[in-house]
């Protein structure tokens, strides 16, 4: 829906997650980052707490379905394994559970979702924090229709495609090194029209005004059947 909107007009710029510190790459992303040729211009990081929340005055006893988006269930699995009673339906996305357990008014539903979406729809914290890892972070990236730099960008973000052949994948890493540019992470999606054929996605610190930047990919461009720079932003930490 984020992606159509920003094809069709109605946004200007799209807010998506793309990794999680504790569940890793959310890979649907990077598809659909190629799908739509849109374009990477900033990222935010974000501590995220999830909680598990249901109408007033309800229990966990009272509980028999839980909903969420798959991640909200993947970042809490210990405390999934300590109520195997209850089911797990995956939802659009944790405020929209929290908003339709408020609608269906029934204290045998419950959502797992943010203090904030708990406040918001009126519901109640029935447990609180109850992901796995008390540092757990989302990175989101900031996706517009155009290309977008200035000085201040220090992250780089390409995808190339990569063939399943005997030094495919040094021969074109290898530039980066031999630049001196640190690679930051290696993502690897299939590509979709071949079988064992792959794209790959890579972040790198740098900025494309850089010369050994722009020597780098201009050698990894000439040397992939595909290629796209999906942008050149300001970096954060988490």
């Amino acid at each position: 829906d984020v992606f159509d909107s920003l094809k069709n007009g109605e946004i200007d710029y799209g807010v998506l997650p793309v990794e999680n510190s504790s569940t890793g790459a959310i890979t649907v992303v990077y598809d659909l980052m190629k799908d739509y040729g849109f374009y990477i211009v900033g990222e935010q990081c974000v501590k995220v707490k999830q909680n598990l929340i249901g109408l007033k005055g309800t229990k966990i006893s009272d509980i028999k379905e839980v909903y969420s988006h798959p991640q909200g269930f993947e970042q809490s699995r210990k405390f999934w394994k300590k109520q195997s009673n209850l089911k797990l339906i995956p939802f659009h996305n944790t405020a929209i559970s929290a908003k339709y357990i408020s609608e269906l008014n029934d204290k045998s539903k419950a959502a797992i979702a943010s203090l904030r979406a708990a406040k918001i729809y009126g519901l109640d914290v029935i447990e609180k924090e109850i992901n796995d890892k008390d540092n757990n972070h989302t990175k989101f990236v900031i996706v517009g229709r155009k290309l977008e730099s200035s000085k201040d960008c220090n992250k780089i973000t390409v995808v190339f495609s990569l063939d399943d052949k005997a030094g495919t994948l040094y021969n074109l890493l290898r530039h980066f090194a031999e630049n001196n540019i640190n690679m930051i992470k290696i993502e690897s999606r299939p590509s979709k029209n071949e079988p064992w054929q792959y794209l790959l996605y890579v972040d790198s610190e740098g900025n494309i005004e850089n010369g050994g930047v722009k020597k780098e990919i201009k050698l990894i461009e000439e040397k992939s059947e595909y290629f796209k720079l999906l942008g050149c932003y300001e970096g954060v930490s988490c």
